[in-house]
């Protein structure tokens, strides 16, 4: 009897537990056995949802890889024609009677007339937005879902013609599609079209969790105060508990409430005590608390929602100063330096960037020692999955509103629909404690001013062209940011003034193009700094294997005819050889080419990083243009297309170390900075030592010095004044506590450096290969490349004269195959 009982008693409290666990909720994702056809055409073929026509089309054969030779050309047609995309789903009878169907489109691309069971549910025209339709009145348990896409070129022609002008960048700027897709001086001109997102079919009887937004409020050593923000929608109105759990802490808290429909919104306080808080990866933990936020009726759960939260306060401090004004980031009440790069989309296909992908680029940021991306306007707003992971890796964003290089219309149905892409993606995003910041636009305030936009105009279309700008920047975006994000600052437009505008150098950020696009020398970095740098950057060639991949060919010759569609700028050739004759050799073979562009590159890039945070607190934050690419190219990004570290990304993060050593030559001075970037006072020795190539000493110096927290400045002198040495053969290297610098007197060009034997020894470990190098004479700028694939620790180094040097090369193969390249190799060869 009483076995008998107690297992009763289990078993009604299992079948409870089991009735608590279950949700009223239920989500079925539509992402199987889709169809797509041209419009008018009768054949049927299978599609990827997400994906694009584009890709569809190409997973099935039926046109070449636009990333290869020049096959972008040729497939412009698809864009001009229209599409549609179809599937039958099924919904079983449990389902399909609760109350509320609802069916979410995460993205469509861009025009699209969506059917379900032949009836037009909802004509989209933003492939920045989601749609939600309510089907309930049409769901029946066999369904079929259809969706029209119309191609964008008649669309944008016949908004072009109510104007009597032609917009700047028109006709790109009538579609609220990623804007880089029309082409890029980096990227290709490719329309996608498509389901470039999920689709699911949302179904309850009683509530959901519409939004749910866990606000800081307050921070203080012992307490953090925080609002649950809770948007509920309900189809019955009745008694319901609210539970949010902190699982990293394990408090719970439940509310009582009767919901009814006057009302959708509600608030909860929660507490943390001694709150951890979120710090980028360089300066602390980026600490995030676990919540689970449960809506109940009496023991069932309804709905359940996950949120993620870093404690943290984040402001951005524009003011007036002796200079102008300050533009710098204040993380939990600190300034912080901002070292990093522009970010662009990792495909021009969207559906195509993985997991896997997103991840790994996002750890190439942190090994280089970066803390902020600028997620560039002229792309996308990113997906959840990229926000989560720069909070889980302390990488703060700079967040453009998808606006670039262009005026845009400001008729109220194009106001209205940037309105409610504003408010869904700043709801979306505004839980990520990485959010750092939102800007309106890129460089569309420049160029309205200074690039000739206004040609041609008369003055009240130019006043027209104007009031657009101003409702969309000046008055829809702050007033979205300031009512769902008040705690994170808005900026109008990157940068604050063009670089013809003097006031530039002095307040807010900047863009600084005087270097590659007006030729002037990469010394002009150091001569011109600005406030913060939000955009700065040189071309470089792409890696060999990335050359290979777009040319299909196994030789490298850089006058293939794909360059004709890889080389987007019109004097990209020009001006890297340019500038190359003016620091490097230029050499004839083309292997020696593309190692010596990403050289050169890296020179430009990193003498701006120095003088930057040289500079500091003056200038508070470099960002160089830029991160990555969307395709293999001939560009601006330290990683290429295919994953491959340019020799700038190895170098930006020595540049970028929290602890760095800086010099800059003055007459016959050379001053030896220290920038401090921690929040802790450094006390060490600062070693100097005056070397020729061969690693003899001329000279040597030992200080300790002290270089207090957060700051840069000249903790050292070196004075060559009547010191007689051969400026082409000797350098500084110049070290405090672990970190080391190497002062060049000359150009890379005029180094005297000698061809000598490079030791090596190969051993295998468990990751790879340990490999150790070791010279009797300097060798500049090492380059290791291999016969397998796998990723190496450092490269493009410089191997000091009787030192060793060892890297890592990850890798799973079981042997490979060393190839040395140095810049002696390229001075010497005749």
């Amino acid at each position: 009897m009483r076995f008998g009982f107690i297992l009763s008693c289990l078993v009604t409290f299992l079948f409870s537990s089991c009735n608590d666990l279950k949700q009223d909720f239920k989500s079925q994702s539509i992402s199987e056995n889709w169809q797509f056809s041209e419009e008018n055409d009768t054949t049927w073929m299978s599609a990827n949802v997400p994906g694009t026509v584009q890709t569809d089309l190409l997973n099935l054969d039926m046109i070449p890889h636009p990333f290869k030779l020049n096959n972008e050309d040729s497939i412009q047609w698809i864009s001009e024609r229209n599409w549609i995309y179809r599937t039958k789903f099924s919904v079983n009878e449990e389902v399909l009677q609760k109350t509320k169907h609802l069916l979410n489109f995460g993205g469509l691309d861009t025009y699209a007339s969506v059917f379900l069971n032949d009836s037009l549910l909802i004509s989209t025209n933003n492939a920045f937005r989601s749609w939600e339709v309510d089907v309930s009145d049409i769901l029946q348990l066999e369904n079929n879902l259809k969706i029209k896409f119309q191609s964008t070129d008649s669309i944008e022609d016949k908004k072009a013609s109510k104007l009597k002008y032609s917009l700047p960048e028109a006709p790109r700027v009538f579609t609220r599609k990623p804007q880089f897709q029309y082409g890029w001086d980096w990227g290709p001109t490719i329309k996608t079209m498509g389901i470039i997102r999920d689709i699911s079919l949302q179904s309850y009887t009683t509530a959901r969790l519409k939004d749910v937004f866990l606000q800081t409020k307050s921070i203080s050593d012992s307490l953090a105060i925080l609002k649950a923000n809770i948007e509920i929608e309900a189809s019955e109105y009745n008694e319901i508990n609210l539970e949010i759990e902190n699982k990293t802490t394990g408090n719970i808290s439940t509310t009582s409430f009767v919901i009814d429909n006057n009302k959708t919104q509600y608030s909860v306080p929660i507490t943390i005590k001694n709150p951890n808080l979120w710090w980028t990866h360089n300066l602390g933990d980026p600490y995030l608390y676990e919540f689970e936020i449960r809506l109940k009726q009496g023991r069932k759960t309804i709905d359940v929602v996950s949120k993620k939260v870093g404690i943290r306060s984040i402001e951005l401090i524009s003011e007036k100063d002796n200079h102008g004004d300050s533009f710098y980031f204040k993380l939990n009440g600190k300034p912080v330096y901002m070292k990093g790069a522009n970010y662009i989309p990792q495909n021009i296909f969207l559906p195509e960037i993985t997991s896997e992908k997103r991840i790994q680029l996002l750890n190439d940021v942190v090994d280089a020692n970066m803390n902020m991306l600028r997620v560039w306007g002229g792309g996308v707003y990113e997906e959840d999955e990229f926000y989560s992971l720069c909070d889980e890796k302390g990488i703060l964003i700079w967040q453009d509103f998808m606006f670039a290089c262009a005026m845009y219309p400001g008729d109220a149905e194009f106001l209205e629909n940037v309105k409610q892409e504003a408010i869904e993606n700043v709801k979306r995003l505004r839980q990520h404690p990485s959010i750092a910041l939102w800007c309106g636009n890129n460089e569309n305030s420049e160029g309205w001013h200074r690039w000739g936009w206004k040609d041609g105009k008369t003055e009240a279309q130019q006043q027209e062209i104007w009031e657009g700008y101003y409702a969309t920047f000046n008055h829809i975006l702050p007033r979205v940011i300031d009512s769902l994000q008040p705690s994170v600052s808005y900026w109008e437009s990157s940068p604050k003034f063009g670089r013809g505008d003097k006031r530039y150098q002095f307040e807010g950020d900047a863009h600084d193009w005087w270097v590659w696009h007006d030729g002037y020398p990469f010394e002009h970095f150091e001569e011109e700094v600005p406030r913060f740098m939000s955009e700065y950057g040189f071309q470089s060639f792409p890696s060999i294997e990335a050359i290979h991949y777009f040319t299909k060919q196994d030789s490298i010759d850089i006058s293939h005819p794909s360059f004709k569609t890889h080389q987007k700028h019109a004097r990209g050739f020009s001006l890297i050889r340019e500038y190359m004759e003016r620091d490097f050799p230029v050499p004839t073979d083309a292997e020696d080419y593309v190692y010596v562009s990403q050289l050169l590159q890296a020179h430009g890039i990193t003498k701006g990083i120095n003088a930057h945070r040289r500079a500091k607190p003056y200038n508070m934050g470099t960002l160089y243009w830029q991160l990555n690419d969307c395709w293999p190219v001939v560009s601006w990004s330290s990683i290429d297309g295919l994953g491959n570290w340019k020799a700038l990304h190895f170098k930006a993060k020595k540049a970028f170390e929290n602890i760095l050593i800086s010099t800059e030559e003055k007459d016959d001075v050379v001053e030896i900075f220290v920038v401090n970037d921690t929040f802790s006072e450094i006390s060490d020795t600062l070693q100097v030592k005056h070397m020729d190539f061969k690693g003899n000493i001329l000279s040597e110096e030992k200080t300790l010095v002290k270089s207090e927290a957060n700051s840069s400045s000249v903790l050292k002198t070196f004075s060559f004044f009547e010191k007689e040495f051969d400026t082409s053969f000797t350098f500084l290297k110049i070290t405090y506590g672990n970190e080391q610098y190497l002062h060049y007197f000359s150009k890379p060009k005029n180094l005297k450096l000698d061809i000598d034997e490079i030791d090596s020894e190969i051993i295998k470990n468990e990751d790879g290969f340990l490999i150790t190098l070791q010279s009797e004479t300097l060798q500049k700028d090492v380059f290791l490349s291999f016969d397998k694939k796998g990723k190496i620790s450092d490269n493009y180094f410089d191997l000091l004269p009787n030192e060793s040097k060892t890297v890592q090369f990850y890798t799973k193969m079981d042997n490979i195959e060393l190839k040395v390249k140095t810049l002696n190799q390229l001075i010497n060869k005749k």
